[in-house]
């Protein structure tokens, strides 16, 4: 069995698009760039969606034919060499599924993320506890080796670093009432995820709302998802969906467009935000 490959860079989709963008100015088809490099349209379409890295000989003998002259196909080999250069997260390849490969450099990327979660606590601000009893039970990864499980948490725990950079991304998040209610671990491990929650809430790039039951059904009711901004020109804005066995990435203006009408009116529908500190109060003196 091939070992999985490593989470594609922000700067491998960014370039790949690019790379994209300029075949079709040239009015060439995939088949044909694929020609030229004597490859097939897979191995062209795998570059122009990051699925494998930039690679240098290629993009040689193919952007001279897209119309660059030698001063920007320099440029653009220079972008590649430096996409291509592992990010922290490479290292945790060995147990990062396929559909999850781009999710972890896109949300080191993102200026803004909003999410939706009907299920568990968002992961960027799990306790290792809690991570660890979610992920024992093989709901994430489909696992229970208790390496990979390791694996996992460790992984989950090195992304919530990016939440304290001195860049760090805006994360709004809506949780329905039953991630709170859901018991997953011990009590003083529902105790202390909560209070983690009451932390984050004092961050000022965090927003929490709740969904309550009581307000009855909401827009996004269907399946959790993410909705990633960015500041880089090149990447539209995502919305990532995650189901049992894989992951949708959409970057369709009317998909994405959706997504943000479904969450800005779950955003309506749930607790004001200034009231969730008080409610994670009450659902902690319940446990």
């Amino acid at each position: 069995m091939s070992e999985p490959r490593p989470a594609p860079t922000i700067g491998q989709l960014v370039l790949g698009r690019q790379l994209q963008s300029l075949r079709e100015r040239a009015g060439l088809s995939r088949e044909q760039s694929a020609r030229l490099l004597r490859v097939t349209a897979a191995t062209v379409r795998r570059m122009e969606t990051a699925e494998v890295s930039l690679k240098i000989p290629y993009l040689q003998f193919l952007l001279p034919e897209y119309g660059l002259g030698p001063q920007d196909t320099e440029v653009f080999l220079r972008l590649a060499e430096e996409a291509n250069k592992p990010g922290w997260w490479q290292r945790f390849h060995d147990i990062l599924p396929d559909w999850f490969s781009g999710y972890v450099s896109l949300e080191e990327a993102a200026k803004t993320i909003r999410s939706y979660e009907p299920h568990f606590m968002p992961g960027l601000l799990q306790t290792e506890e809690y991570a660890h009893a979610v992920l024992a039970t093989g709901a994430v990864g489909r696992t229970t080796d208790p390496h990979r499980i390791e694996r996992h948490v460790a992984l989950r725990m090195e992304r919530q670093a990016l939440l304290t950079r001195s860049d760090a991304p805006a994360f709004w998040a809506v949780l329905d009432e039953t991630v709170l209610r859901r018991p997953v671990g011990s009590k003083a491990v529902m105790r202390a995820q909560i209070d983690r929650l009451i932390e984050a809430v004092e961050m000022p790039n965090v927003t929490l709302q709740i969904a309550e039951f009581g307000a009855g059904p909401h827009p996004g009711t269907y399946s959790p998802f993410v909705l990633f901004r960015f500041d880089i020109p090149e990447v539209p804005d995502m919305v990532y969906i995650e189901y049992l066995t894989g992951a949708l990435y959409l970057d369709d203006a009317h998909e994405v467009s959706a997504h943000m009408q479904a969450m800005d009116r779950m955003v309506t529908h749930a607790e004001p935000a200034n009231h969730t500190r008080q409610l994670l109060a009450a659902f902690r003196r319940e446990l």
